[in-house]
């Protein structure tokens, strides 16, 4: 029988778990090392809030809380490669992206603790807040991107989803949607092996989830997500061809969560410690460490003196959501109907009534 189609799927990496260069051919952002410096510098900071907000709610003074421990490289790549006025639909889980965004870490603080004034966020008005239903930021995503090709704008729409997501039909109808209009919309699929406690090789039977885009037509490619280069590079080529009417992308960034999926998780009830000890050889920070103090451009006197100011920096915004002052309890009825409607104000009375006893 003839042949009508054929595919691949490609693997981008620049650098190797041990900091070495694994191909010569930087991107032109990495040819400057002080670029890498400061992507190092982004991903301590975040790594710094993260240790402080899982702090915060094993203390009892925040709600459950889905840590980004080992996600650094891929969160900051993505976030720091998209332009202002671009969308950016997060899952859960992308504060690092958020971060760069503009987004306060006390923000994130806030949601967690159960304040929606966190979803009024700093930086970009247009970025839609976090998703916790799984995989419909997705077609939030395809439809602004729908809307940017409508009206001529050279924006994209960057959605994020984790493994397990991507098996959601939400995914593929965004998918299959930015093929058949050829939208500015870039799929990335963030692999970190487990999705809660059902691990990757239990979610499907494709041998990458970047080919799932195939079948959508659009441009796929698995990228290793411990490597912030590869990272950065995958999106700044995705962000262009977006921006330049040639369509969507599906981009597999493979990492992994080395904590729990969240703080109401217990991960050593179904994952090995080898496979953790394991993970965490590969990890993005010290890929990136290593590799810039060989060139000699960052040291280790550097990076204590960084981490205690990103530990202060954390501090501010910590201080600042526990000095938030709590919302009435009035403020969950008050927002939502431009009429209330009788059996919300008769709720509304009872809470007040409850409240006061």
């Amino acid at each position: 029988m003839p042949t009508v189609a054929t595919f691949e799927i490609e693997y981008l990496q620049y650098l190797g778990p041990d900091g070495r260069l694994v191909r010569d051919d930087l991107p032109e952002f990495a040819q400057d090392r002080n670029n890498l410096v400061e992507l190092l510098k982004q991903m301590l900071l975040v790594r710094s809030f993260d240790t402080k907000a899982v702090a915060l709610q094993r203390t009892g003074k925040l709600g459950t809380y889905a840590s980004c421990l080992g996600h650094e490289a891929t969160h900051i790549g993505i976030g720091s490669a998209m332009q202002y006025d671009d969308v950016f639909a997060p899952s859960y889980r992308e504060y690092g992206a958020q971060i760069v965004r503009g987004v306060k870490p006390r923000e994130i603080l806030m949601y967690w603790g159960g304040d929606e004034r966190g979803n009024d966020f700093s930086g970009p008005p247009h970025d839609y807040s976090w998703c916790v239903p799984i995989g419909t930021q997705n077609l939030h995503a395809a439809g602004a991107a729908l809307a940017f090709k409508l009206r001529g704008e050279p924006r994209v729409a960057v959605a994020c989803v984790g493994d397990g997501g991507s098996s959601k039909t939400d995914t593929y109808a965004a998918i299959n949607s930015a093929g058949a209009y050829t939208l500015p919309f870039i799929q990335c699929i963030i692999n970190n092996q487990w999705a809660i406690s059902v691990p990757r090789s239990a979610q499907t039977g494709a041998k990458t989830l970047a080919q799932k885009g195939i079948a959508g037509g659009l441009d796929c490619l698995q990228v290793d997500g411990n490597d912030i280069i590869a990272v950065r590079a995958a999106m700044d080529h995705a962000l262009k061809r977006a921006r330049n009417g040639h369509g969507g992308s599906v981009l597999e960034f493979v990492t992994y969560r080395l904590s729990d999926h969240t703080t109401a998780d217990d991960a050593r009830r179904y994952r090995g410690d080898e496979e953790v000890k394991a993970a965490w050889e590969r990890e993005p920070m010290s890929r990136l460490r290593t590799f810039l103090i060989n060139e000699k451009v960052w040291s280790e006197k550097q990076e204590a003196a960084w981490k205690e100011e990103c530990n202060a920096l954390s501090d501010i915004e910590v201080n600042a959501y526990l000095e938030t002052k709590v919302q009435p309890v009035e403020a969950m009825f008050d927002y939502l109907y431009g009429d209330m409607p009788h059996d919300v104000a008769a709720q509304r009375a009872d809470a007040l009534k409850w409240e006061g006893r």
